[in-house]
């Protein structure tokens, strides 16, 4: 880069932002099947460059498969823990070895602020939205204590690449150009890998992702990931979801399954999609004072944290039905009426109609 301290990027570089943003976004979101040919060899690669010899691969269409074979490896391997060692060389050697060459520079170049924009807006594209459910739900499985599987997944090397290209094309940094080669093919052409001594097993990508407009993980009634195996993961608005609430859409979602679910965020995803209409509708919500055409409600059950209060409203034309929540310690409907209207006293304003 150049030795003169850059205070702030060109116009022409902070358009390209989104460009180099967007090219990693589609890398990281793929559900194009793989090539196995060039997912082995690019991973043939890798383990030349680290000095191991070149393994066989055990190819599988989505992590939950290949979760029986990475645990007998890993305990046949024990002793000596060499898948975790071989796993970490090379997510030390390609990600984080790259990232320390970039990142430096341009901290060191643009200074801290300039940085952590650029970190923001180019590394942390998606924020690990499916990494982490996904991981999280498989390690649920019994026996199960390895968790640098996650290292060496798609989603995590192509969240890197929009920083490092970035860095490479448009700031000049210096880098290693044999590593940012196996680092981009391996980015391109993998799925999940977990890389043991003699053997290498790779996953396939999932043929279906779906996100809501803020990349959150969501589907309604259906998988927002899906393997070509099957295996799924289903969501809500980034939530995770168990498959009994997963494969209904959430117009059909029941009140009642409130009074069973003892998960409070799941409580809250109910609540949220089903809303306080039709829970004080199907759960007998009980009427404690009115004023005018509002009514403050509760419901009885334990549904939630904290007791549901909800101010009902009622147009006088139209007799349309608005149900909102407000807090558990207001004592009237004119209090909650109050607090609904950022504390103005409903004498203060004219009853619309």
């Amino acid at each position: 880069m150049s030795q003169k301290k850059i205070e702030k990027l060109t116009p022409e570089q902070e358009a390209l932002i989104p460009v180099y943003r967007d090219k990693w976004r589609k890398i990281a979101l793929s559900t194009e099947p793989i090539d196995r040919e060039k997912a082995a060899e690019a991973v043939k690669q890798a383990y030349k460059l680290i000095g191991l010899p070149e393994p066989k691969f055990i190819f599988y269409e989505s992590p939950k498969a290949a979760l029986n074979t990475v645990i007998q490896y890993f305990e046949e391997q024990l002793e000596n823990s060499s898948i975790e060692k071989n796993a970490e060389r090379l997510y030390y050697q390609f990600v984080r070895y790259l990232y320390k060459q970039i990142t430096n520079q341009i901290e060191e170049e643009l200074g801290r602020s300039i940085w952590s924009e650029l970190e923001e807006q180019l590394e942390q594209i998606l924020e690990f939205q499916f990494y982490n459910p996904l991981f999280q739900q498989i390690h649920n499985e019994p026996n199960l204590e390895i968790d640098f599987i996650e290292a060496n997944i798609w989603e995590v090397w192509g969240c890197g690449g929009a920083l490092y290209e970035f860095g490479i094309s448009v700031l000049n940094c210096v880098y290693d150009k044999m590593i940012w080669e196996i680092f981009q093919s391996i980015s391109k052409n993998c799925g999940c890998f977990v890389p043991c001594d003699n053997t290498c097993i790779i996953c396939d990508r999932p043929r279906i992702l779906s996100f809501d407009n803020q990349y959150r993980l969501h589907a309604e009634g259906a998988p927002a990931i899906q393997f070509a195996d099957g295996y799924s993961l289903y969501a809500y608005h980034g939530v995770t979801l168990p498959e009994k609430y997963g494969k209904v859409h959430p117009n059909n979602w029941q009140s009642a399954w409130l009074l069973e679910e003892e998960n409070a965020e799941l409580r809250r995803v109910l609540i949220q999609a089903i809303g306080y209409e039709r829970i004080a509708s199907e759960l007998g919500a009980t009427e404690l004072d009115s004023f005018r055409e509002y009514s403050l409600l509760k419901i009885n059950t334990d549904v939630d944290i904290e007791p549901i209060y909800m101010l009902k409203m009622t147009c006088p034309s139209t007799g349309y039905i608005h149900v909102l929540r407000v807090p558990p310690d207001v004592k009237s409907a004119r209090e909650a009426i109050c607090w609904v209207n950022w504390g103005v006293d409903p004498e203060e304003f004219e009853v619309q109609t």
